[in-house]
C-alpha cells in the first residue's frame, strides 16, 4: 500500500513539475515574441512622428523645390514609383507564373532542380549586386539611365518571389480537380488555365502583393538604373524619380527642408508597404479557408 501511495505521489509531482516547465516555457515564448516586434513598433512610432508633420495636400501633389525655397512634394516621386512597379509587374509577372506553373506539375526532373537551384539563388543575391548587373548589361549599352533598366532590376528580383509562390500554391490544389477535367475530355493547357490557375489565383495574388512590397523599397538597384529625376517623366528611356530613391537623396543632405521631405516620403513608403503585407495577409487567409 505504501509503494502504491509513493508511486502516486511521484507520478503527481512529476505532472506538477511538467505543467510548471509547460507555463514557464509558454510564458518565455510570449514574452521573446513580444520583445521581437518591440523594433518594429519603435521603428513605426519614430517615422510617424518625423513624418506626419510633412504629410498634406501640397506635399502629394508638388514637385520638388530647389534648394533655398520652402515646400516642394514628391508628386514625380509617387508617380515614378508607381511607373515602376507596374512594368516591373508587366516584366516579372507572365515568366514567373509561367515557371511557377512548370515546377509545380514537374516535382522532378534535372530542368526542374535547376530551376529551382536559380530561383534560391537569385532569392539570395543582395538588391545592390542585381543593380550594378543592371548597370552592366542595360545601362551602359543604352548609353544612359532610364525608367526601363530600373523595371528590369525590380522585375529581377520579383521574380524569385513569384515562381516559388506560385509553385506551393499550385501544389495544394486538389488533384482530383485537374484529373477531373482531364477526364471529361479537356485538353491540358484548358485544363491549367481553367481549372488550376483560378483554384489557386488567391494564393498567386499574395505572391504578386509580397512581391510588389518587397521592390517598392528598394533603393541600391534603382541609383544604378533610374538613377533619379526632379521632373515628372513618363519616357521609360529616361530616368524617372521613386520614393527610396528621393529619400535616400534627401536624407544624406545638409539641409533640414529636405530632411522633413524624407520622413514624410517614408512615412508614405512604410505605409504603402504595410498595406501590401496585410493585404496579403487577409488573402492568403481567405486562401487557406478554400481548401
Amino acid at each position: 500500500m505504501s509503494d502504491l501511495k509513493s508511486s502516486i505521489h511521484q507520478s503527481n509531482r512529476g505532472v506538477s513539475r511538467r505543467k510548471l516547465l509547460n507555463i514557464v516555457f509558454g510564458a518565455g515564448v510570449i514574452v521573446l515574441s513580444v520583445t521581437s516586434i518591440i523594433p518594429l513598433f519603435l521603428i513605426l512610432s519614430h517615422i510617424f512622428k518625423e513624418g506626419i508633420a510633412s504629410i498634406s495636400l501640397s506635399f502629394f501633389v508638388n514637385l520638388p523645390k530647389p534648394v533655398g525655397e520652402t515646400g516642394g512634394g514628391i508628386f514625380n516621386a509617387l508617380i515614378g514609383t508607381v511607373i515602376l512597379v507596374v512594368l516591373a509587374s508587366l516584366i516579372s509577372l507572365p515568366p514567373g507564373i509561367a515557371a511557377g506553373i512548370y515546377l509545380s506539375e514537374n516535382n522532378s526532373g534535372k530542368i526542374a532542380g535547376f530551376a529551382r537551384l536559380c530561383m534560391e539563388t537569385l532569392q539570395g543575391v543582395p538588391s545592390i549586386v542585381i543593380g550594378i548587373i543592371a548597370y552592366i548589361w542595360i545601362v551602359k549599352p543604352m548609353g544612359g539611365f532610364s525608367t526601363l533598366s530600373g523595371a528590369i532590376a525590380l522585375a529581377i528580383m520579383m521574380l524569385p518571389v513569384v515562381v516559388r509562390t506560385t509553385e506551393e500554391t499550385l501544389r495544394l490544389v486538389p488533384v482530383s480537380l485537374k484529373e477531373a477535367s482531364l477526364a471529361l475530355g479537356a485538353p491540358y493547357y484548358l485544363t491549367v488555365i481553367k481549372v488550376i490557375l483560378p483554384a489557386g489565383l488567391s494564393g498567386i495574388v499574395t505572391g504578386i502583393l509580397l512581391s510588389i512590397a518587397r521592390i517598392s523599397g528598394e533603393t541600391a538597384p534603382l541609383l544604378f538604373t533610374a538613377f533619379g529625376n526632379p521632373f515628372i517623366n513618363y519616357n521609360i528611356l529616361k530616368p524617372i524619380s521613386s520614393l527610396p530613391q528621393i529619400i535616400f537623396n534627401y536624407a544624406i543632405s545638409p539641409y533640414e527642408d529636405w530632411h522633413a521631405l524624407a520622413w514624410g516620403a517614408s512615412l508614405v513608403l512604410i505605409t504603402f508597404v504595410l498595406s501590401m503585407n496585410i493585404m496579403s495577409k487577409l488573402i492568403a487567409m481567405r486562401w487557406k479557408t478554400e481548401f
